[in-house]
């Protein structure tokens, strides 16, 4: 089945649901690809940092109120680069290397709020990806979000249709300060 590239290159809906929770501030998009949500959160007035490991991703995704950094953050010895409470928020898509749970919940600020979204156990029946390091396990991403003592605001685990059949976790949680104006959804 072919997807129409404008419907990869349009936020993701759970990202946009969320993204007007997260406080002033600077927000990180990890494994950024082309820039769809960092053009996104800068257009809601944050200042983005976009991070991938693809420079031809980068260069799609620079623009005004986005910084883009080169980095392969699964490279064997390659510190975190980003210090204790920094960010005001993080979103992740369609990106899963688990050792990096703690650093991204350390990386909040204290009231930072993250927006993850990736594929799950089950996605093998729709195609890549198939490999378990790939995928997370049942109720993976709500157990990483307890485990750092995160305030979970929304979190699914199941099948979507859009923008093609998949599995997928996405959890919304806050840092322990966040206190959601949920008025904002």
């Amino acid at each position: 089945m072919s997807i129409p590239h404008a419907a990869l290159d349009r936020p993701s809906d759970w990202v946009a649901r969320f993204a007007r929770l997260i406080p002033a501030g600077e927000v990180l998009d990890l494994a950024c690809g082309g820039g769809r949500h960092a053009r996104l959160l800068a257009a809601l007035g944050h200042p983005v940092l976009a991070v991938d490991r693809d420079a031809d991703a980068l260069a799609r995704a620079a623009g005004a109120g986005i910084t883009v950094m080169q980095a392969d953050l699964e490279q064997e010895g390659h510190p975190w680069p980003f210090e204790a409470g920094r960010f005001a928020g993080i979103v992740v898509t369609n990106y899963l290397h688990k050792p990096l749970f703690p650093h991204l919940f350390r990386s909040l600020a204290q009231d930072g709020l993250l927006i993850y979204e990736t594929f799950a156990a089950g996605n093998e029946q729709f195609g890549k990806p198939t490999r378990p390091d790939f995928l997370l396990r049942p109720g993976e991403l709500l157990s990483e979000a307890h485990r750092a003592g995160a305030r979970v605001i929304a979190y699914e685990d199941g099948r979507v249709d859009v923008p093609k059949p998949a599995m997928v976790q996405r959890i919304c949680a806050g840092a322990p300060g966040f206190a959601p104006d949920l008025a904002r959804l």
